[in-house]
């Protein structure tokens, strides 16, 4: 079993719970009890790659990445995100904070462990990645910090 905190720790309320064939309900439930204890909300996932939130949350990043790369604008893609689904953040911002570097592994990951091509990593964010441009831990990645 294998239970992930999201970043920032202290303010993501979200622990996913990852159970395996062999998780017994002892142990599920003493995962449980201590997520609680520490104040966070969990979820139970599969053993699969990408779990819940990633799985999820990975391709719509890489699509918002597909749509700068034909040239929709950083900021009209983030901004009908929060309009149109309610996001507080958009996915290109969010990628922005996460690292374009760890973005682009994840997906690889994701790639790789399905075989499916919908998880195939946009080349701008290759391509971006390999100049350097990583987010807001470099300064510069979809948006300049």
């Amino acid at each position: 079993m294998v239970y992930i905190f999201f970043s920032p720790v202290p303010i993501m309320r979200l622990l996913e719970i990852v159970t395996s064939i062999e998780t017994s309900e002892e142990t599920l439930n003493r995962v449980q009890f201590y997520g609680k204890e520490i104040n966070k909300e969990s979820v139970i996932a599969q053993d699969y790659p990408g779990f819940i939130v990633n799985r999820i949350l990975l391709p719509m990043m890489n699509e918002a990445a597909f749509l700068v790369m034909e040239g929709t604008a950083p900021e009209e893609v983030d901004r009908g995100l929060m309009l149109g689904a309610n996001h507080p953040i958009g996915p290109l911002r969010l990628a922005d904070q996460c690292g374009l570097d760890t973005t682009l592994y994840a997906l690889e990951s994701l790639y790789e462990g399905f075989s499916d091509s919908k998880y195939r990593p946009c080349p701008l964010l290759k391509r971006m990645v390999e100049a350097g441009h990583l987010g807001r831990k470099s300064g510069k990645g979809f948006y300049d910090y």
